[in-house]
């Protein structure tokens, strides 16, 4: 009986799932014991549906996280950078998530920080609707462009996880991510810097002398970038790398452009 939890287990994991028995026991959580709705929570995840829309919600940095049907799906591997944006912002300070999705880095500001201000931007009109609901101050449209001029030159915070997988590369992501997930979380163009590029451009013009910024990237991308940090102003240029080695993010200081 699928109702079972190690039954389901064998199930999931036979069909590919590496935490088969994490996703049983949430799976069964949600179903409450109704048998007919676990059967259909079940068939949608062998389609290979992301776990987070058959639940609604993720777990994020200890913070339970709504997340809405085609809403991108946070992942583990951003957590070290939602934390390092946690350290870096000042208590009553104010930040800026990019490319927000669920709101989650946005959550997790605001959860460790309940005095400051956080505002935060997407493209997708379902993911502001469910940043939203998540109790974000969230705005729809492209990076900077919607958000309050009146926080020009007074953030001390810009994070966010922008579109940086190659082009090229994007047949080589996980078979099932764009039967369910938007090519436009992921899509950085030709070598997967074009947002991140953009986003090191526009950033100045928020951020205050001093203010962090903290971006997602992966590969040889934190190399590629160097030159337009240093243009741009940036110092203090970090690379975030994960457990494992694996460059995660660049972490850098807003300083006055060099003339």
């Amino acid at each position: 009986m699928r109702n079972h939890p190690a039954t389901l287990a064998t199930l999931l994991s036979s069909a590919g799932f590496i935490a088969a028995e994490e996703e049983a026991k949430e799976l069964l959580a949600c179903a409450a014991g109704d048998v007919e709705l676990l059967d259909s929570l079940v068939a949608r995840r062998l389609t290979g549906e992301p776990l987070a829309w058959i639940i609604g919600r993720i777990s994020f940095c200890g913070l339970e996280i709504r997340v809405d049907p085609s809403v991108y799906v946070p992942r583990p591997q951003s957590e070290p950078l939602a934390r390092r944006a946690v350290e870096r912002m000042p208590r009553n300070g104010t930040a800026i998530d990019l490319c927000t999705g669920s709101g989650v880095i946005a959550r997790t500001l605001m959860s460790s920080h309940p005095g400051a201000r956080v505002v935060a931007s997407d493209l997708d009109e379902r993911s502001v609707a469910c940043a939203t609901k998540n109790g974000v101050e969230v705005y729809a449209g492209d990076l900077f462009a919607p958000l309050p001029r009146t926080l020009e030159g007074r953030v001390d915070l810009v994070v966010g996880v922008v579109p940086y997988v190659p082009t090229p590369a994007l047949p080589f992501l996980q078979r099932d991510t764009f039967a369910f997930e938007s090519p436009l979380a992921y899509d950085g163009g030709r070598d997967g810097t074009e947002v991140l590029r953009r986003v090191l451009t526009d950033a100045p013009r928020f951020l205050r002398l001093g203010g962090a910024l903290l971006l997602e990237l992966g590969g040889e991308q934190a190399g590629a970038l160097g030159d337009d940090l240093a243009r741009l102003g940036y110092v203090d240029v970090s690379v975030l790398v994960d457990e494992d080695g694996d460059v995660r993010g660049i972490e850098a200081t807003l300083r006055q452009p060099r003339s």
